[in-house]
């Protein structure tokens, strides 16, 4: 049996000091994992436990360059991401051994269409239409954990056009990343090549066309995008 038509090429991103790719299954993402940035979309972070929606691999815009402003919205907001990358699966996985399942970290932008996604919450319907559409997912490369551990805290930052947009750090997440990958695991089926965006902190806003965002997280790097 032959395909009807080519596939899709396998989604792969790029680890830094490595001529391997690491090739991406699932994006699953983190919704209000900081409290601050919870308190600024109307929640009480206290009250909540961890959500999940999801992305899909094609939505990765690997090394961040030129973001196409989408169509069907005209309130297109940043918010800047810890992504982590997982080179081992499982289900219901221990908190205790959750960073074993960590291949490493990257910069990530997760880009929302925030109009669609408003309209999404007001008829309880999924948010699909304002997190998966095309190039929302801005994916810096990859450091593996075995050069920089575990992250645990550390500025995480965004400029936009030279100005301070977003500023937090990571010791500020709700659900720390082991929690995550714990507590996920008893949702879904992890596997090798599943990353994680795993929150924003406050300051989150609208982009418009022209605007040049400079992301940021301590020991691991930094994330260019233009938008287009």
């Amino acid at each position: 049996m032959s395909h009807l038509f080519p596939p899709a090429p396998q989604v792969a991103v790029p680890v830094r000091g490595s001529s391997h790719l690491f090739p991406v299954h699932r994006i699953y993402c983190v919704g209000r994992n900081y409290a601050d940035h919870a308190v600024e979309m109307g929640h009480d972070p206290d009250k909540e436990p961890p959500f999940f929606f999801q992305k899909n691999p094609d939505n990765l815009l690997l090394g961040g360059g030129e973001f196409p402003y989408p169509s069907a919205s005209s309130d297109v907001h940043h918010e800047i991401e810890l992504v982590v990358a997982l080179d081992k699966g499982g289900v219901d996985i221990p908190v205790d051994s959750a960073l074993d399942h960590v291949f490493g970290y990257a910069v990530g932008l997760d880009m929302t269409r925030r109009d669609l996604q408003g309209e999404a919450k007001k008829l309880g319907r999924p948010w699909e239409v304002g997190k998966a559409f095309e190039h929302s997912a801005p994916c810096g490369e990859i450091v593996p954990a075995g050069a920089i551990g575990h992250p645990a805290s550390g500025a995480i930052w965004l400029d936009i056009n030279g100005a301070r947009r977003q500023q937090g750090d990571l010791d500020q997440l709700i659900w720390k990343v082991s929690e995550t990958v714990s507590y996920l695991s008893g949702l879904f089926e992890l596997r090798p090549g599943d990353l994680i965006f795993s929150g924003t902190p406050a300051g989150v806003g609208p982009v418009v066309r022209g605007d040049r965002l400079h992301g940021h997280i301590d020991g691991i790097g930094d994330l260019d995008v233009t938008v287009v």
